[in-house]
């Protein structure tokens, strides 16, 4: 697979990585089934889709315990993404970002994956309590001690910026610039896809002029993207999109034509080729520093997403996806 690198460091990744989160958090748990997540892990590793990315509070803790069990006799084959920053509660989830707390989370991060090293550790969410310097202090150090390779940060919610009028990633560019006179962020991970483009305005530009990764989070849409969802069909109580406001019955009936438009484009490039790798290769088409991470915990889906690294996008594909009709639904 093609190698993209990420930050100033010029860490070097498969250019499809891989979101471990639905093998064990967000997606209906009936569904989720340790010994097949592993496979699909190991087969990403195969295909050369080396980036898992995964976190601490996603099971809470049963995600990077089940990465740890493949890395445990593939950590060459493997760029490990893990975060830190967001605890589980009970119906709730709160930032820590206390330094302290960091640095222990650090070491049972280490302890799940089975590793002595983590490549990419990223800030999932700043304190509103504690400075976000001090936080990223405390993850430099850790770059000083040996145990983690890079730092990167996660976008910050977007409600707050809509409701002040403000653009979707002011936020997450004010903290980026703040963190960067601390030690160098290498990567940034944010929602972007066909469906929800917003990063192209401001954040993506400011990763490119700066040498900073781009790690694009939900490039498939939570699934819509890839065509194999139906209207009206429902979700498990216990599935994010079940609340979703994209993902009711009417809000799904109505952008089927974003659908429609990426099927287009597949049939174009042979009979073989589907929506998803359309939708992923116009992600890898913003940038060469740029990863998308779809999620998956099945073997066949692994192997379709990583086949569209090889997808070329023509002029005339980017201009179709660009003339699609905005997505309806608030993801807020």
């Amino acid at each position: 697979m093609e190698r993209r690198t990420i930050g100033a460091a010029a860490l070097a990744v498969g250019a499809v990585g891989l979101g471990c989160m639905p093998m064990s958090w967000a997606y209906s748990a009936s569904l989720q089934r340790g010994d097949e997540s592993l496979r699909a892990v190991h087969r990403a590793l195969d295909l050369g889709s080396s980036l898992l990315d995964t976190a601490d509070m996603y099971g809470p803790f049963t995600n990077e315990l089940l990465v740890g069990r493949a890395l445990k006799k593939r950590r060459s084959d493997a760029f490990v993404s893990t975060k830190v920053g967001l605890l589980v509660g009970d119906q709730h989830i709160v930032a820590n970002g206390r330094p302290g707390y960091v640095k222990r989370a650090c070491d049972a991060s280490l302890r799940r994956l089975q590793t002595d090293v983590i490549d990419l550790y990223q800030l999932h969410r700043a304190d509103p309590e504690v400075p976000v310097e001090e936080t990223w202090g405390a993850m430099a150090e850790l770059v000083q001690a040996g145990k983690v390779r890079a730092l990167g940060l996660c976008a910050v919610g977007a409600r707050a910026g809509r409701r002040s009028g403000a653009r979707l990633h002011d936020a997450t560019i004010r903290q980026l610039e703040r963190v960067q006179q601390v030690f160098p962020v290498s990567a940034v991970e944010a929602e972007l896809s066909v469906w929800s483009p917003e990063a192209l305005e401001t954040l993506l530009p400011w990763c490119r002029t700066r040498g900073v990764g781009f790690l694009a989070a939900m490039p498939l849409g939570n699934g819509f993207l890839t065509g194999r969802l139906r209207p009206g069909a429902g979700f498990e109580a216990d599935d994010i999109r079940a609340r979703h406001p994209r993902f009711t019955a009417e809000m799904m009936a109505g952008n089927q034509p974003i659908v429609a438009g990426l099927r287009r484009v597949a049939r174009r490039h042979g009979a073989h080729v589907t929506p998803a790798q359309v939708a992923l290769a116009w992600v890898l088409a913003q940038g060469p520093h740029v990863v998308p991470l779809p999620g998956t915990k099945q073997e066949r889906w692994v192997t379709e997403n990583a086949a569209a690294a090889t997808l070329r996008l023509m002029p005339e594909d980017l201009r179709e996806v660009a003339e699609l009709p905005p997505a309806q639904g608030s993801w807020d």
